[in-house]
C-alpha cells in the first residue's frame, strides 16, 4: 500500500471513530475542507506532516497515536 493510501483509510477510520464528517473534521482541526477532501481521495502522492499534526491536535491525540496503526507497520508500505 502506499503512504496516501494509508493516510486517507486512517483519516476515515479516525473520522468514523470520532462521529466525523470530513467536513467536521476540517472545523475541528483548522485544516481547509479541500485539503481534509484530498487526503481522503488520495489526490497527491504526499501530505505535508503539518495538516497530519493539525487533525491529531484536532482529535486530541499525538502524532504517535496516529501512526500506531497496522497501516504504517514497516513492510506495509510501497514507494
Amino acid at each position: 500500500m502506499k503512504l496516501n493510501e494509508a493516510l486517507a483509510l486512517r483519516v476515515k477510520e479516525l473520522c468514523k471513530e470520532h462521529r466525523l464528517t470530513p467536513h467536521g473534521l476540517s472545523i475541528r482541526s483548522g485544516v481547509a475542507s479541500s485539503t481534509v477532501d484530498n487526503i481522503i481521495k488520495m489526490r497527491s502522492e504526499s501530505v505535508q506532516l503539518k495538516f497530519i499534526y493539525a487533525i491529531c491536535d484536532g482529535l486530541d491525540m499525538s502524532l504517535e497515536e496516529f501512526f500506531a496503526s497496522p497501516y504504517f507497520q514497516k513492510g506495509s508500505l510501497t514507494d
